[in-house]
């Protein structure tokens, strides 16, 4: 398939810059495959289209305080410094700006030298791998100098950085938010439990790939980014228990859906404890495993994430969704509103 076939003209303005102040209060689009029709409602409306025995599929990793402003040490040049993924204890790959002016050996000092990194690797795609030296607790260290790595497109500061958190982040170690989970709040849980609803964590931290723009023409040609993925054999247990039972694993977000999609397709549809690197890259015609529907945000054009909603709803059907959602007004992206696919 072609690029081409995934693009939309998106208005700027409909580019969500803040998150709303209830985190259930952004739209929601129902799209039902099997009526072929497309229902407006808010993310409060939400569990009218879940049943009992039904399980939600829940992200719970944790977006670290990944970005960090320091200086070079002799010169004084400021460099900004992006966490991508810890190696050891205290090696990391990083991105760095400007790149030219770290090269092995380079020290940087953050904080006044509450934090040093020392540059011992360059990496193909111009990243780096440093070694950190600091007193104390590395993630008290980075709470207290690092911030939190909002996506390009958000140029607003954001005032409450909980707001790039699910309510229900647990796990640290993302460098971006799964953001279809930010519209849940603990009421909203307790209700779904209340109605029945099983609530499974898987956790796959989101790396800075999510961003990463398909260059080719050809989508078969798009080399996927790896993302490190885990899931208990306890919250295992719940979702394969509900296929059994017939319900409906409902993943939250396409980092959940790639997570189970992963471990469904290396176990022949079986839902079972694993962990590992998974660069899955899902589009049309893929056939699904495990997942029989998913809330999801509205992104970007001709991104990898369209590719991933348009292979479980539709590339057409998905089209004429984003189309409506535009004309009505929704917001896009990380702060905005939500699509329910069932």
């Amino acid at each position: 398939m072609k690029i081409e076939d995934f693009d939309f003209d998106l208005p700027e303005h409909l580019i969500a810059q803040t998150p709303l102040k209830n985190r259930a209060a952004s739209k929601l689009l129902v799209m039902n495959r099997e009526e072929n029709s497309m229902t407006h409602r808010h993310f409060n409306n939400v569990l009218d289209y879940l049943n009992p025995g039904d399980c939600l599929v829940l992200n719970n990793t944790k977006v670290l305080p990944a970005r960090l402003y320091g200086v070079k040490e002799g010169t004084g040049a400021k460099i900004e410094l992006l966490l991508l993924h810890q190696r050891e204890l205290n090696e990391w790959e990083v991105l760095v700006k400007p790149a030219k002016k770290v090269k092995i050996g380079t020290r940087i000092f953050f904080g006044e030298g509450k934090l040093v990194a020392t540059c011992t690797e360059i990496q193909e795609h111009g990243g780096r791998v440093v070694q950190f030296e600091y007193q104390g607790i590395f993630l008290e260290v980075l709470t207290e100098l690092g911030e939190m790595p909002l996506p390009p497109y958000i140029k607003e500061q954001l005032t409450d950085q909980n707001r790039y958190q699910t309510v229900y982040a647990e796990a640290e170690g993302s460098a971006a938010a799964p953001t279809a989970g930010l519209h849940f709040t603990e009421d909203l849980l307790a209700a779904a439990r209340d109605k029945g609803i099983e609530i499974a964590f898987v956790t796959l931290h989101v790396g800075l790939g999510t961003f990463r723009p398909v260059s080719v023409d050809q989508i078969e040609d798009h080399d996927m980014h790896s993302e490190f993925y885990h899931l208990s054999p306890a919250e295992a247990e719940k979702m394969q228990r509900t296929k059994e039972n017939g319900g409906r694993l409902i993943a939250v977000g396409t980092t959940s859906t790639r997570t189970i999609e992963t471990i469904a397709a290396e176990h022949k549809g079986e839902i079972v404890a694993a962990k590992g690197w998974t660069s899955i890259f899902i589009y049309p015609p893929y056939q699904f495993k495990a997942i029989d529907g998913m809330i999801t945000n509205f992104h970007l054009p001709k991104s990898t994430l369209v590719m991933l909603v348009s292979a479980l709803a539709g590339r057409e059907f998905v089209m004429e969704a984003y189309q409506s959602a535009i004309e009505n007004n929704y917001r896009f992206f990380s702060f905005g509103d939500a699509m329910l696919i069932i």
